[in-house]
């Protein structure tokens, strides 16, 4: 039996104190709302259908990849599922509505929903969870035979309801039929004035179609962001969940609650992350390498056997058996080659660093291609940008470059050439030769004591 998916993302999330819409802020770098497509996605949903509103300019190129229907004015969660009939005109098997700012539920769950839904022949299974607090909490009412009545918000509750544990977690999957013809009768006599979706469950038992609740395995899943503090809250348990994956995969973590990975990092077993590690962005490490401490990698890839201390990389590739660090910086384009190495406060923006090639400190390197073998001296600067465009500098194979050396692009550097230290190099060295340029040393004897007296 097919299954479509609506995902509500259209509140306007006011106690995030933000600019931002709700589910456009992010957890380990993906937005909220895309979380659950994705969980969606993978669960095996048919058609996922995305309610927008608040904000849709910023959420709607977030889940482009769905069908995205307009609720204009916020008016309940019924209102906003009913906002989806025309989009699933015709469509007949189990529809899930899940929570567009509940980025911690999995797949697992969602095709669980559906499952029991198919097996046990229900208009409705509503996904619970028993909560030690539950205030603000949709309260699940069982009738005396224990199966469910309907859904109490926290607003229309009675003492005794209130008073219940377990709660609603805002996740369902409903009879396509059964939901609309439901949705037809929904009202919005309530404390909030709004059209509930949870009033379904009563209508559906009241014609005599059969409601299930299926408790969930981990509360957490179920975890709403409604402030920066519960953004917080779900990161950490994403990190967590994350973070036990690689472990298990054969991942060396020294302090796994320092260490934090995105969903779409690719590690190699027998990898070491050392605290303060952050990996984030479409980012891949090779087998054996070490990274860390205090490192963030973002789009990113790593080879096998490298050593990355101290570093920030975007939009990098380091070769097997590079190093790097500590303290350095390597930007967009920047590529260490095999055994290449980028060390103490170096950085490298759009440029090849040969294989074996080495920059070991306090340099800038821009817009340039350097071949295997060369050593760049402390204090090398390719001077690529003239004020108003980049130039490229060129050095071959097996060159040396003295400390404190400027190379004035554009330039080109022959191979096995040598670069005296302190020199500005503004023309082009040929292959084998000895490049000096910097002002002749002169000294006046007796100079300083002339000074004093005068």
């Amino acid at each position: 039996m097919e299954t479509a998916a609506i995902v509500l993302a259209a509140g306007a999330g006011t106690r995030m104190k933000s600019k931002k819409p709700k589910v456009a802020h992010e957890v380990l770098g993906r937005p909220l709302v895309r979380w659950v497509v994705d969980a969606a996605r993978q669960a095996g949903a048919d058609r996922v259908v995305t309610v927008v509103g608040h904000g849709r300019d910023a959420v709607e190129p977030l889940v482009q990849d769905t069908d995205v229907v307009v609720q204009a004015a916020q008016r309940g969660t019924a209102d906003a599922v009913l906002s989806c009939k025309d989009a699933l005109a015709g469509f007949e098997g189990s529809v899930v509505v899940l929570s567009g700012d509940c980025p911690l539920i999995t797949a697992d769950t969602i095709a669980a929903l559906s499952r029991v839904r198919e097996e046990q022949g229900a208009a409705v299974v509503v996904l619970t969870m028993d909560m030690d607090d539950p205030f603000g909490y949709g309260r699940i009412v069982r009738d005396p035979s224990g199966e469910v009545e309907r859904i109490v918000e926290q607003k229309d509750a009675t003492p005794e309801e209130a008073a219940l544990a377990e709660c609603n977690s805002g996740f369902y999957c409903f009879d396509a039929q059964a939901l609309f013809e439901a949705l037809a009768q929904v009202n919005s006599d309530n404390a909030q004035g709004e059209f509930y979706l949870t009033d379904v469950l009563a209508i559906c038992r009241a014609a005599g179609r059969p409601v299930v609740a299926l408790r969930a395995d981990d509360p957490a899943e179920c975890l709403g962001v409604n402030s920066r503090a519960q953004l917080a809250q779900a990161t950490k348990v994403m990190q967590r969940r994350i973070n036990a994956a690689h472990l298990a995969a054969g991942v060396t973590m020294t302090d796994p609650d320092t260490v934090w990975i995105g969903p779409d990092v690719a590690i190699e077993r027998d990898v070491e992350l050392l605290p303060q590690v952050m990996l984030m962005g479409v980012t891949s490490i090779g087998e054996d390498s070490v990274i860390g401490p205090n490192t963030r990698l973002t789009d990113t890839r790593v080879g096998r056997g490298c050593v990355i201390d101290e570093t920030i990389a975007v939009e990098a590739v380091i070769d097997d058996g590079a190093t790097c660090g500590p303290r350095a910086y390597l930007r967009p384009g920047a590529h260490l080659c095999e055994g290449a190495k980028a060390g103490t406060h170096v950085e490298i923006k759009k440029s090849t660093v040969g294989k074996g090639s080495k920059v070991p400190h306090l340099s800038y390197v821009g817009d340039a291609t350097i071949g295997e073998n060369v050593n760049l001296g402390a204090g090398t600067i390719t001077c690529n940008y003239d004020g108003a465009r980049k130039w490229p500098t060129v050095i071959g194979d097996d060159v040396f470059v003295g400390s404190s050396t400027m190379l004035v692009a554009p330039v080109t550097i022959g191979d096995d050439a040598v670069i005296g230290a302190g020199s500005v190099i503004t023309e082009d060295v040929s292959a084998g030769a000895l490049g000096l340029g910097r002002a002749r040393q002169t000294e006046k004897p007796g100079w300083v004591e002339a000074h004093r007296q005068a």
